[in-house]
């Protein structure tokens, strides 16, 4: 059996109830926020994802012991000794990155190869490396690596361009452990930055504002070990609502922050679909064919999320009417229209537009995950085809999705 293809009979119906796994984008910051403490860390609903086993072996590469017990990890950081990351993982995705600011605040000199990822961009790091530079660290380039320098961290205003969630959370690592007071301006205000900040408090950090466009830090002295549970991914619960959208489905999410899906439920509502919420679970039921959306563009939080986008346009394939959806965010998200195509659906695009003409009756085909979140968005197409569809690069959507097989299962889908 090839794990890296994926091959779906449909179309079937998605129902049921699911307990959705933990959040990548929350895990991985807070993994990397481990370093800036001496200590023994637990970190409950850790979803064991590939991305997160990577940057495991880059915190065992600077002299972190991790080991699981369940979805329970643990972390001890009190033998952190290496500065350079360099493990096989560094390469293969975009967190990477985060090392900078919790390595440089723990160590005061950091090393790390250019991250990777999916290819969806280029999604430079320039803003990063400015408000880490505004706290006191000098960078210097070489060919395939970065390496920064802080003979002494401090507090300053840092104001960004765009409410990164990559550049706050770098910022936001650094300066818990600087001299003074460090204020964010435009900081981004994603439900992992609130899950990131929180975390710190339970260290013994002292930040506020977080949430909002304007975080405050007040460094302190030391940090110490911590006990939390990550957050459900609410990437994860999205793509399976839309999932459920598309196939006519009726499905449960438990363990879903509703704060966390922000304007979410609202467009499922326009979309046709009956939804019940309350604090921590949502509830989709679709009786009929779903309504076009005329106009969606993407958005820093609490807009409509950009890796949510693959997914909405799969499901507006099969919508009745036509939709139009602007890409704000990353350039090249558009990759999965060639593979919807081949499904039958009728899409065009230029630059950061698509426009969708629904009412496509999708059928199976041989496809390509290109991305992550494209390659969860082919699966849920092929979920509503007529016919048996293969999707190859699976190795893509194991980086974020962590048993996608067996929650298709539990979500009553025959594979």
């Amino acid at each position: 059996m090839d794990r890296n293809r994926l091959y779906i009979k449909g179309p079937q119906r998605m129902h049921g109830e699911l307990l959705v796994q933990g959040s990548k984008n929350a895990a991985l910051p807070i993994l990397a926020a481990t370093l800036l403490g001496k200590g023994i860390f637990i970190i409950h609903h850790c979803p064991r994802i590939s991305d997160v086993e990577h940057m495991l072996e880059l915190l065992e590469d600077a002299g972190c012991r991790v080991r699981w017990e369940g979805h329970m990890l643990i972390v001890d950081t009190r033998e952190l000794c290496n500065y350079r990351v360099s493990g096989e993982g560094a390469g293969k995705m975009r967190s990477t990155v985060t090392l900078l600011g919790s390595i440089l605040g723990r160590m005061h000199r950091v090393e790390i190869p250019y991250p990777g990822g999916c290819t969806i961009g280029k999604r430079p790091i320039d803003l990063h490396l400015r408000g880490l530079e505004q706290l006191g660290a000098v960078f210097e380039h070489q060919e395939h690596t970065l390496s920064g320098s802080a003979r002494l961290l401090h507090g300053a205003q840092v104001y960004l361009d765009f409410p990164s969630v990559g550049a706050t959370e770098n910022v936001l690592l650094a300066a818990v452990l600087a001299e003074g007071t460090t204020v964010i301006h435009g900081a981004a205000m994603e439900p992992e930055i609130v899950e990131l900040a929180s975390f710190l408090r339970k260290m013994g950090a002292n930040v506020s504002g977080d949430g909002t466009p304007v975080i405050v830090i007040k460094g302190v002295e030391k940090l110490h070990a911590a006990e939390y549970i990550i957050p459900s991914d609410r990437i994860v619960a999205g793509t399976y609502l839309f999932g459920a959208v598309m196939t006519q489905g009726e499905i449960r999410l438990l363990h879903v922050p509703l704060k966390h899906l922000g304007k979410l439920p609202e467009l499922l509502e326009q979309m046709g679909a009956v939804v019940e919420s309350e604090e921590d679970w949502i509830y989709v039921r679709m009786d009929r064919q779903c309504r076009c959306i005329p106009y969606v563009v993407t958005a820093p939080f609490p807009g409509f999320p950009t890796d949510l986008q693959s997914a909405l346009m799969a499901a507006l394939s099969t919508a009745s009417g036509m939709s139009f959806i602007e890409e704000k965010i990353f350039e090249a998200r558009f990759q999965i229209v060639e593979e919807l195509r081949k499904m039958g659906a009728s899409i065009s695009s230029e630059d950061s537009f698509a426009l969708i003409d629904g009412d496509a009756r999708l059928h199976g085909a041989k496809v390509e995950a290109r991305e992550l979140r494209g390659g969860a968005a082919l699966i849920m197409a092929a979920l509503a085809a007529e016919g048996e569809t293969c999707i190859s690069g699976m190795e893509y959507v194991c980086r974020g999705y962590e048993d996608i097989n067996e929650d298709l299962k539990n979500l009553g889908i025959m594979l």
